[in-house]
């Protein structure tokens, strides 16, 4: 039967086909671009484009010299988010394994909002924010990246407090060797300031280059990116961008049923 498909889709759903069913198995070879021309009955061009939709799917690898692997597909570790938004560890994630040393790297600055970021911390157009750039690792390798933003002044609990202040660049000399890996809740406390709701919106999408580049993601892979704001009764006093890597971790909810 005929079909208006471009011929690389049949070469791409067929070796796609042998990957999912095990016929070709993580670390074998995938034929070459002259080998799928003439298997396939296609031309270079396409074969050659049936390669690069694979390895975007996160299928295959390329290797410089040597051709295109089957990639194997790791398991997905959980990333539990808590319904106790008071827990101790930042942005209500576990970020790993418990016997996985986890750090975390912060720049702090002030800037001025983003329209979006305006929107969501109800600010008024040219507004300032303290931003926190976040970048967590576990046992060196990075596991999870995190932009806060917080309106200016809100609090004063002194400088380089990161939470509820308008912090300098870096942790600065009053944040104590843990002070990054308290969750938000608990840093607006220690200001006075009660968060009643946490709202948190997920989607999957493409990593910007630079997001790629910290979170050593391969060709292909896609990401979580979870919208989180903290509520004190109607107004919003924290928002962040969380960044997940799709293919290391799966969100896991737990809510409690009241009986």
């Amino acid at each position: 039967m005929a079909t208006s498909d471009p011929v690389y889709l049949r070469v791409v759903a067929d070796i796609r086909r042998q990957i999912v069913d095990g016929s070709l198995l993580p670390g074998a070879p995938v034929p070459s671009r002259a080998q799928l021309t003439r298997k396939y009955g296609v031309g270079e061009t396409a074969a050659r484009h049936a390669l690069r939709v694979l390895a975007a799917e996160g299928l295959i690898v390329g290797r410089v010299g040597s051709g295109h692997y089957v990639r194997a597909q790791p398991v997905l570790l959980p990333l539990h988010r808590w319904r106790l938004h008071d827990h101790h560890v930042p942005f209500g994630a576990e970020p790993g394994p418990e016997d996985v040393r986890v750090t975390c790297d912060r720049r702090s600055e002030t800037a001025t909002a983003t329209p979006d970021i305006a929107l969501r911390l109800r600010l008024g157009g040219c507004a300032t924010v303290a931003r926190t750039h976040y970048v967590f690792r576990g046992d060196g390798r990075p596991i999870q990246l995190a932009t806060s933003y917080e309106p200016a002044g809100l609090g004063d609990p002194g400088p380089g407090a990161g939470f509820g202040s308008v912090p300098g660049p870096g942790p600065g000399p009053g944040a104590g060797p843990d002070e990054h890996l308290r969750g938000p809740a608990a840093r607006l406390a220690a200001l006075g300031i009660k968060v009643t709701e946490i709202v948190e919106q997920v989607r999957t999408r493409v990593p910007q280059p630079a997001e790629s580049d910290a979170l050593a993601l391969p060709a292909g892979v896609h990401v979580l990116h979870v919208e989180r704001t903290h509520w004190a009764g109607d107004r919003p006093v924290e928002t962040s961008d969380i960044v997940i890597p799709g293919d290391r971790f799966r969100l896991v909810y737990t809510h409690a049923v009241q009986q």
